[in-house]
Protein backbone atom coordinates (compact mmCIF):
# COMPACT_ATOMS: atom_id res chain seq x y z
CA UNK A 1 0.00 0.00 0.00
CA UNK A 2 1.21 3.51 -0.79
CA UNK A 3 1.41 6.08 1.97
CA UNK A 4 -1.04 8.93 1.51
CA UNK A 5 0.96 11.79 0.05
CA UNK A 6 1.03 15.28 1.53
CA UNK A 7 0.11 18.27 -0.65
CA UNK A 8 2.19 21.35 -1.41
CA UNK A 9 1.56 24.87 -2.54
CA UNK A 10 4.79 26.59 -3.48
CA UNK A 11 5.17 30.32 -3.96
CA UNK A 12 7.68 29.88 -6.77
CA UNK A 13 8.74 33.50 -7.26
CA UNK A 14 11.45 34.38 -9.77
CA UNK A 15 12.77 31.75 -12.20
CA UNK A 16 16.21 32.60 -10.80
CA UNK A 17 15.34 30.46 -7.78
CA UNK A 18 16.33 27.54 -10.00
CA UNK A 19 19.96 28.68 -9.75
CA UNK A 20 19.98 30.00 -6.20
CA UNK A 21 20.22 28.38 -2.78
CA UNK A 22 18.36 31.03 -0.84
CA UNK A 23 16.08 30.89 2.22
CA UNK A 24 13.06 30.00 0.09
CA UNK A 25 14.78 27.12 -1.66
CA UNK A 26 16.14 25.84 1.66
CA UNK A 27 12.62 25.76 3.10
CA UNK A 28 11.30 23.95 0.02
CA UNK A 29 13.90 21.24 0.56
CA UNK A 30 13.29 21.05 4.29
CA UNK A 31 9.54 20.65 3.78
CA UNK A 32 9.79 17.59 1.53
CA UNK A 33 12.72 15.99 3.34
CA UNK A 34 10.57 13.45 5.19
CA UNK A 35 7.92 12.92 2.51
CA UNK A 36 7.48 9.37 1.21
CA UNK A 37 8.96 9.02 -2.26
CA UNK A 38 6.13 9.74 -4.73
CA UNK A 39 5.02 7.33 -7.41
CA UNK A 40 4.47 10.42 -9.57
CA UNK A 41 4.21 14.20 -9.23
CA UNK A 42 1.27 16.18 -10.56
CA UNK A 43 2.07 19.88 -10.81
CA UNK A 44 -0.52 22.61 -11.36
CA UNK A 45 1.48 25.62 -12.49
CA UNK A 46 0.40 29.22 -13.00
CA UNK A 47 2.16 29.14 -16.35
CA UNK A 48 -0.04 26.72 -18.27
CA UNK A 49 -3.45 28.13 -19.10
CA UNK A 50 -5.73 26.58 -21.68
CA UNK A 51 -9.30 26.41 -22.88
CA UNK A 52 -10.39 23.14 -21.34
CA UNK A 53 -8.22 21.02 -19.04
CA UNK A 54 -5.21 19.05 -20.25
CA UNK A 55 -2.68 16.73 -18.67
CA UNK A 56 0.75 16.06 -20.13
CA UNK A 57 0.86 12.51 -21.44
CA UNK A 58 4.23 12.24 -23.19
CA UNK A 59 7.01 9.93 -22.05
CA UNK A 60 9.68 12.64 -22.22
CA UNK A 61 8.34 16.12 -21.42
CA UNK A 62 10.54 18.98 -22.59
CA UNK A 63 11.90 21.65 -20.25
CA UNK A 64 10.15 24.89 -21.22
CA UNK A 65 12.05 28.16 -20.76
CA UNK A 66 9.00 30.40 -20.75
CA UNK A 67 10.64 33.67 -19.69
CA UNK A 68 12.95 36.33 -21.03
CA UNK A 69 15.44 38.85 -19.69
CA UNK A 70 17.26 36.34 -17.49
CA UNK A 71 20.86 35.03 -17.78
CA UNK A 72 21.73 32.46 -20.44
CA UNK A 73 22.73 30.14 -17.62
CA UNK A 74 19.08 29.87 -16.61
CA UNK A 75 17.95 29.11 -20.16
CA UNK A 76 20.49 26.28 -20.30
CA UNK A 77 18.99 24.44 -17.31
CA UNK A 78 17.24 21.19 -18.14
CA UNK A 79 15.02 19.05 -15.93
CA UNK A 80 14.81 15.81 -17.93
CA UNK A 81 12.18 14.01 -15.85
CA UNK A 82 10.19 11.20 -17.37
CA UNK A 83 6.52 11.72 -17.97
CA UNK A 84 3.98 8.93 -17.63
CA UNK A 85 1.29 8.09 -20.17
CA UNK A 86 -0.02 5.56 -17.63
CA UNK A 87 -0.53 8.18 -14.91
CA UNK A 88 -1.97 10.64 -17.42
CA UNK A 89 -4.70 8.13 -18.25
CA UNK A 90 -5.24 7.44 -14.53
CA UNK A 91 -5.76 11.18 -13.93
CA UNK A 92 -8.10 11.30 -16.92
CA UNK A 93 -10.17 8.46 -15.42
CA UNK A 94 -10.19 9.99 -11.92
CA UNK A 95 -11.94 13.23 -12.94
CA UNK A 96 -15.59 12.89 -13.98
CA UNK A 97 -16.90 16.46 -13.99
CA UNK A 98 -15.05 17.40 -17.17
CA UNK A 99 -13.12 15.70 -19.94
CA UNK A 100 -9.41 15.83 -19.16
CA UNK A 101 -7.63 15.84 -22.50
CA UNK A 102 -4.22 14.25 -23.06
CA UNK A 103 -1.50 16.65 -24.17
CA UNK A 104 1.62 15.65 -26.10
CA UNK A 105 3.06 19.14 -26.76
CA UNK A 106 3.46 21.19 -23.56
CA UNK A 107 6.13 19.77 -21.23
CA UNK A 108 7.32 21.22 -17.90
CA UNK A 109 7.18 25.01 -17.58
CA UNK A 110 9.22 27.10 -15.14
CA UNK A 111 6.49 27.06 -12.49
CA UNK A 112 7.18 23.35 -12.31
CA UNK A 113 10.84 22.63 -13.03
CA UNK A 114 12.43 25.55 -11.16
CA UNK A 115 10.86 24.09 -8.01
CA UNK A 116 11.36 20.38 -8.72
CA UNK A 117 15.01 20.97 -9.55
CA UNK A 118 15.47 21.49 -5.80
CA UNK A 119 12.78 19.19 -4.38
CA UNK A 120 13.70 16.15 -6.47
CA UNK A 121 17.19 16.84 -7.76
CA UNK A 122 17.80 13.16 -8.58
CA UNK A 123 15.09 13.43 -11.27
CA UNK A 124 13.85 9.92 -10.53
CA UNK A 125 10.08 10.54 -10.23
CA UNK A 126 7.69 10.86 -13.21
CA UNK A 127 6.28 14.38 -13.56
CA UNK A 128 3.01 15.49 -15.14
CA UNK A 129 1.37 18.89 -15.43
CA UNK A 130 -2.31 19.77 -15.34
CA UNK A 131 -3.43 22.92 -17.13
CA UNK A 132 -5.67 25.70 -15.81
CA UNK A 133 -8.87 26.25 -17.77
CA UNK A 134 -9.00 30.05 -18.04
CA UNK A 135 -12.70 29.99 -18.97
CA UNK A 136 -13.75 28.76 -15.50
CA UNK A 137 -14.22 30.44 -12.12
CA UNK A 138 -12.39 29.70 -8.87
CA UNK A 139 -15.08 27.44 -7.40
CA UNK A 140 -15.02 25.30 -10.54
CA UNK A 141 -11.29 24.76 -10.10
CA UNK A 142 -11.75 23.92 -6.42
CA UNK A 143 -14.34 21.25 -7.21
CA UNK A 144 -12.26 19.79 -10.02
CA UNK A 145 -9.26 19.66 -7.67
CA UNK A 146 -11.28 17.70 -5.09
CA UNK A 147 -11.73 14.97 -7.66
CA UNK A 148 -7.95 14.58 -7.81
CA UNK A 149 -7.76 13.63 -4.11
CA UNK A 150 -7.83 9.82 -4.64
CA UNK A 151 -4.49 10.14 -6.43
CA UNK A 152 -2.85 10.93 -3.08
CA UNK A 153 -3.74 7.46 -1.82
CA UNK A 154 -1.98 6.03 -4.86
CA UNK A 155 1.26 7.83 -4.14
CA UNK A 156 0.87 10.95 -6.28
CA UNK A 157 2.31 14.18 -4.88
CA UNK A 158 0.10 17.12 -5.88
CA UNK A 159 1.93 20.45 -6.08
CA UNK A 160 0.36 23.82 -6.84
CA UNK A 161 2.91 26.38 -7.98
CA UNK A 162 2.08 30.08 -8.18
CA UNK A 163 2.13 33.15 -5.91
CA UNK A 164 -0.70 34.34 -3.68
CA UNK A 165 0.27 37.97 -4.23
CA UNK A 166 1.58 38.52 -7.74
CA UNK A 167 1.41 41.90 -9.44
CA UNK A 168 4.02 42.08 -12.20
CA UNK A 169 3.28 45.72 -12.98
CA UNK A 170 4.25 46.70 -9.43
CA UNK A 171 7.39 44.54 -9.12
CA UNK A 172 10.68 46.27 -8.38
CA UNK A 173 13.39 43.89 -9.56
CA UNK A 174 16.10 46.20 -8.19
CA UNK A 175 15.03 45.71 -4.58
CA UNK A 176 14.48 42.04 -3.68
CA UNK A 177 13.79 42.80 -0.01
CA UNK A 178 11.17 45.46 -0.73
CA UNK A 179 7.66 44.79 0.65
CA UNK A 180 4.90 47.23 -0.25
CA UNK A 181 2.46 47.80 2.61
CA UNK A 182 -0.57 46.96 0.47
CA UNK A 183 1.05 43.69 -0.61
CA UNK A 184 1.87 42.71 2.98
CA UNK A 185 -1.69 43.49 4.08
CA UNK A 186 -3.18 41.52 1.18
CA UNK A 187 -0.87 38.59 1.93
CA UNK A 188 -1.91 38.66 5.59
CA UNK A 189 -5.62 38.76 4.72
CA UNK A 190 -5.38 35.90 2.20
CA UNK A 191 -3.32 33.84 4.66
CA UNK A 192 -5.99 34.34 7.34
CA UNK A 193 -8.81 33.38 4.98
CA UNK A 194 -6.94 30.19 4.13
CA UNK A 195 -6.44 29.40 7.83
CA UNK A 196 -10.13 29.77 8.68
CA UNK A 197 -11.16 28.04 5.45
CA UNK A 198 -13.23 30.98 4.27
CA UNK A 199 -13.80 29.53 0.83
CA UNK A 200 -16.55 32.02 0.05
CA UNK A 201 -13.95 34.79 0.24
CA UNK A 202 -11.41 32.82 -1.77
CA UNK A 203 -13.92 31.93 -4.49
CA UNK A 204 -14.96 35.58 -4.76
CA UNK A 205 -11.68 37.37 -4.12
CA UNK A 206 -12.44 39.67 -7.06
CA UNK A 207 -15.24 41.20 -4.94
CA UNK A 208 -13.03 41.74 -1.88
CA UNK A 209 -11.89 45.27 -2.65
CA UNK A 210 -9.16 47.12 -4.48
CA UNK A 211 -6.30 45.89 -2.26
CA UNK A 212 -6.99 42.23 -3.07
CA UNK A 213 -7.58 43.00 -6.75
CA UNK A 214 -4.21 44.76 -6.82
CA UNK A 215 -2.64 41.67 -5.22
CA UNK A 216 -4.40 39.26 -7.61
CA UNK A 217 -4.87 41.19 -10.86
CA UNK A 218 -5.40 37.91 -12.71
CA UNK A 219 -6.21 34.44 -11.42
CA UNK A 220 -3.47 32.21 -12.83
CA UNK A 221 -0.98 32.56 -9.94
CA UNK A 222 -3.76 32.25 -7.35
CA UNK A 223 -5.47 29.14 -8.72
CA UNK A 224 -2.65 26.65 -7.97
CA UNK A 225 -3.21 27.39 -4.27
CA UNK A 226 -6.89 26.53 -4.73
CA UNK A 227 -5.91 23.14 -6.19
CA UNK A 228 -3.80 22.46 -3.10
CA UNK A 229 -6.42 23.73 -0.62
CA UNK A 230 -9.10 21.51 -2.13
CA UNK A 231 -7.12 18.46 -1.00
CA UNK A 232 -7.32 19.27 2.70
CA UNK A 233 -9.36 16.82 4.77
CA UNK A 234 -10.74 17.45 8.27
CA UNK A 235 -8.07 15.42 10.04
CA UNK A 236 -5.20 17.16 8.23
CA UNK A 237 -3.15 20.19 9.22
CA UNK A 238 -2.02 23.09 7.06
CA UNK A 239 1.33 24.69 7.82
CA UNK A 240 2.68 27.87 6.25
CA UNK A 241 6.29 28.62 5.39
CA UNK A 242 8.22 31.24 3.38
CA UNK A 243 5.81 33.93 4.60
CA UNK A 244 7.53 36.90 2.98
CA UNK A 245 6.77 39.53 0.32
CA UNK A 246 9.68 40.35 -2.00
CA UNK A 247 10.33 42.68 -4.94
CA UNK A 248 7.55 44.88 -3.58
CA UNK A 249 4.57 42.86 -4.80
CA UNK A 250 5.32 39.13 -4.84
CA UNK A 251 4.43 36.84 -1.95
CA UNK A 252 6.52 33.71 -1.45
CA UNK A 253 3.98 32.33 1.05
CA UNK A 254 3.77 28.56 0.73
CA UNK A 255 2.01 25.78 2.62
CA UNK A 256 2.01 22.05 3.17
CA UNK A 257 -1.01 19.88 4.00
CA UNK A 258 -0.53 16.55 5.77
Amino acid sequence: MNAKMPVLFIGHGSPMNALEDNEFVQNWKKTVKNFPKPEAILCISAHWESEGTFVTAMQKPRTIHDFHGFPDELSAVQYPACGSPKWAKEIQKTVHSTDIQLDYVWGLDHGCWTVLKHLYSQIDVPVLQLSLDFTQNVEYHFNLAKELSPLREKGVLIIGSGNLVHNLSALDWNFPQKSCDWAKEANKKIKNKILIQDYEFLFNYHKAGQEILHAIPSAEHFLPAIYALAQKEENEQLHFFNDKVIFGSMSMLSFVIN
